[in-house]
């Protein structure tokens, strides 16, 4: 079993960056992708950014240029930087990590371990 904490969600004026941080814990497989996702109450869970273990990456068109996924060498911090954000950014973030997988997902379908979440809020 995986676990995940989040950190550093918060608020932030339009055009400011927050740093996102998921702290990974338990038996990882040997291959897996690891995601962001956000979710406003009453629609349904975006896909942000995803990491492979190999480090391909995946970004969702909204994010592409503006947020960052990275994780260290170790593979037990992922962390999401996000630059100039915009209200239409705020939601609850969410870590997560599927078992053994050879692509980079970023539909939550795939996705079999969750944290509890963080918010991040972006005022005009």
């Amino acid at each position: 079993q995986v676990q995940l904490v989040e950190s550093g969600g918060g608020s932030v004026q339009a055009g400011g960056s927050l740093r996102l941080s998921c702290k990974v814990s338990g038996r990882t497989a040997v291959a897996y992708s690891m995601g962001w996702f956000r979710q406003v109450l009453g629609r349904e869970r975006e896909g942000v950014a995803a990491i492979h273990t190999d480090g391909r990456e995946m970004y969702a068109d909204s994010t592409k240029g503006r947020f960052t996924i990275s994780r260290d060498n170790a593979g037990n911090t992922l962390s999401l930087q996000m630059d100039n954000l915009q209200p239409e950014d705020t939601a609850m973030y969410y870590c997560a990590a599927t078992g053994f997988i050879l692509w980079v997902p970023l539909s939550a379908s795939h996705y079999t371990n969750w944290g509890q979440g963080t918010q991040v809020t972006v005022s005009s």
